[in-house]
């Protein structure tokens, strides 16, 4: 393993001035720390971990508590991107992750006992019960805390821009002549209340009145439960043109039924979708939805998290909101809304 006395012996400068260089001190020229830093890497210097969290107070390690109902783990086709985006962004600035799970070797702790137990410096919470105990106890915690997609008093939180994404698409499928529009709702939560008074109010504004019986509401991305909906919604003596699904992979479930059917998408009922992921927009035929940005969202938050540990003092505890972008696709038709 190569040394700062080797290195130092390299550039021509003191230990002392490597030491300072490689960790982000000061009180050092720029232009002596590029040449230090670039020539330690160059020899294949590697910090040693241990040795940084004794200088710095910290263990350079976020914590990742990452739990949905379906327990899909990294194969959840939103989170995933969005997991991807923060650990890249963290890892650029220097620090790894841990996810949290609340459990060591069979041991069962709280996630806040998990985290402390590894030592991480922050956490970033994504996709739980936001009101369970253990969540609870880890926001009201004294660690650095983001959340995405959800808000709690006094700590970061990084949200996608329902309101702006409900209000695209339910614009674009009445602009396309559909006034029997249904929307198989996900179950209660921040997010479903932003969307569901968007969709309603975005509607009254062009004067429509939606029937309660076009309103169900299903588990996310549960394609069985959104696809019994859908034959339910079809089978109504009125039945709506267009269908609204709360995520993409619950209108996989829905797009089934309709096949099963018989009927065609979109020459015989149109549907839409919500998130954007990459099965969606290669079917035939494409899914109209709203892409969200999954790069952005895991971006912000790993920027937060690290400003949040790093400058306590001046980081703004704030919302910030991700814009998505209306992807229309070819599963709207255009019909005559008279």
């Amino acid at each position: 393993m190569v040394s700062m006395k080797e290195i130092a012996k390299k550039c021509n400068v003191s230990i002392a001035s490597v030491s300072k260089a490689l960790n982000g001190y000061s009180d050092i020229g720029e232009e002596t720390r590029n040449y230090i830093v670039k020539t330690a890497s160059e020899m294949g210097y590697l910090p040693n971990s241990s040795a940084r969290s004794l200088k710095t107070k910290r263990s350079h390690n976020l914590g990742v508590l990452f739990m949905d109902e379906a327990m899909s783990g990294l194969t959840h086709d939103f989170f995933s991107p969005v997991l991807e985006s923060f650990k890249r962004t963290a890892e650029e600035k220097g620090y790894d992750i841990t996810f949290a799970s609340g459990n060591i070797s069979g041991q069962k702790m709280s996630y806040y006992e998990h985290c402390r137990f590894r030592g991480v410096d922050g956490v970033v919470v994504a996709c739980v019960d936001f009101y369970s105990e253990e969540v609870q106890e880890l926001v009201r915690s004294e660690l650095p805390v983001v959340t995405i997609d959800h808000v709690f008093d006094g700590r970061i939180a990084v949200v996608s821009n329902n309101v702006q994404g409900m209000e695209e698409l339910v614009s674009y499928i009445y602009s396309m002549g559909h006034r029997k529009i249904a929307y198989i709702h996900g179950e209660d939560s921040s997010v479903t209340r932003s969307r569901l008074n968007t969709f309603y109010r975005t509607l009254q504004r062009e004067g429509l009145e939606i029937p309660d019986d076009y309103m169900p509401m299903v588990p996310y991305r549960d394609a069985d439960a959104a696809a019994l909906a859908t034959g339910q919604l079809l089978e109504l003596k009125n039945p709506p043109t267009c269908i609204l699904y709360p995520d993409d992979f619950s209108a996989l479930g829905g797009i089934n039924e309709i096949r099963e059917r018989g009927l065609r998408i979109p020459q015989d009922i149109s549907i839409a979708g919500y998130d954007g992921i990459t099965v969606a927009r290669v079917l035939e035929p494409k899914l109209t939805t709203i892409c969200q940005d999954t790069a952005a969202i895991g971006r912000i938050a790993a920027e937060k998290l690290v400003d949040l540990i790093e400058n306590p003092k001046t980081t703004l505890i704030d919302k910030f909101t991700v814009n998505g972008t209306l992807f229309k696709g070819a599963s709207v038709k255009k019909i005559d809304p008279r």
